[in-house]
């Protein structure tokens, strides 16, 4: 069931029901997410089984803004090191999550098990005014993944939620998400900033704000903490994808001539094929226009039948890194 977002009583009861270990799907600016309560573990198991994802794969906590936020830190996570609080600063509320060393004894579940935590604070007017009324409740952080299943395409509209669990969840209606492709995740709990996920904040935003240099994977002796969304095959749609130049998709619909049917072919530059039965949407130049409409994408040219998405691969630039890593792990699955 859709709810309207805008609604004083459409959120205290998607609150109430948080409350009461239910499932509610709630929008943010980067995608839609499946929440439950992050502080009760037989909540969060919920979203296990209705996404039918590994237990032992962590989800993203995420927390109210201002001093119910400033709270939630500090129940979910021990001492910030200095650099992440420097982040704090700059990008919450944003798209940025950041893994943290967690309490003990507090969202073992949502943590799948870690001594680490990702925690976010989400830019969406709906979305602060669920978890404010969440906090009022007792209720100090949302574990919210994706609200799809797991590895498939993530949503960024209500109504996509929709089409992937029909009418068993209650869904409130924020509107098309504005970011379009989830957080940029950053770990702070070794001590160094490390890139674990690119997104809509980039490397460079990130140095700037922390003050110091985002290390390599490499450079720490410990392993990376397990981490929503990189996994290498993920936010698969159901036609199979593959990634090409301009030059070898061009060469690719010659070669298929009039006979190509059931493909889609998401690119900037203009292409040419002698079928009629080729899908074409034009890829925006702008990689922030490009990631918001990303995943509408790949399910519109799934519920258009497609069979094969073939995509031009993204500039090899900084603003581009959270779009090339989506598309990559959808190839890869």
């Amino acid at each position: 069931m859709i709810v309207d977002g805008q609604s004083s009583e459409a959120i205290a009861a998607a609150a109430d029901r948080l409350r009461a270990g239910d499932l509610v799907v709630f929008p943010t600016e980067t995608v839609y997410g499946l929440g439950a309560d992050a502080g009760s573990d037989a909540a969060v198991a919920g979203i296990f089984r209705a996404k039918g994802r590994p237990s032992d794969h962590p989800l993203i906590v995420h927390v109210a803004a201002g001093a119910k936020g400033t709270q939630a830190l500090s129940h979910f996570a021990q001492p910030l090191p200095p650099f992440a609080e420097k982040l704090v600063r700059a990008f919450w509320p944003g798209p940025l999550t950041l893994i943290v060393t967690r309490q003990p004894g507090v969202g073992a579940a949502a943590a799948g098990g870690q001594d680490t935590i990702g925690l976010r604070c989400p830019a969406h007017a709906v979305a602060q005014a669920l978890l404010e009324a969440c906090a009022e409740r007792g209720v100090l952080g949302l574990a919210g993944p994706s609200a799809n299943r797991f590895g498939r395409v993530s949503p960024t509209t209500a109504q996509h939620v929709q089409d992937e669990f029909g009418d068993e969840l209650l869904i409130v209606d924020g509107g098309a998400c504005a970011v379009g492709i989830e957080s940029t995740i950053v770990d702070c709990s070794r001590g160094a900033p490390v890139l674990l996920r690119p997104g809509a904040i980039t490397r460079d935003q990130v140095e700037a704000a922390c003050g110091e240099p985002l290390r390599d994977k490499a450079d720490l002796a410990a392993p990376d903490p397990r981490a929503s969304g990189t996994l290498e095959a993920h936010y698969a749609p159901d036609a199979k994808v593959r990634l090409m130049d301009a030059k070898a998709l061009q060469s690719a619909l010659d070669v298929l001539g009039a006979q190509a049917a059931h493909i889609a072919v998401w690119a900037r530059s203009p292409l040419k094929s002698r079928s009629q039965r080729v899908l074409q949407r034009r890829m925006p130049d702008d990689a922030a226009t490009a990631a918001q409409q990303l995943f509408a994408v790949l399910r519109g040219f799934d519920a258009e039948g497609a069979k094969l998405i073939w995509i031009e691969t993204p500039p090899d630039t900084p603003e581009w890194e959270g779009v090339r890593d989506r598309l990559q792990r959808a190839a890869a699955a």
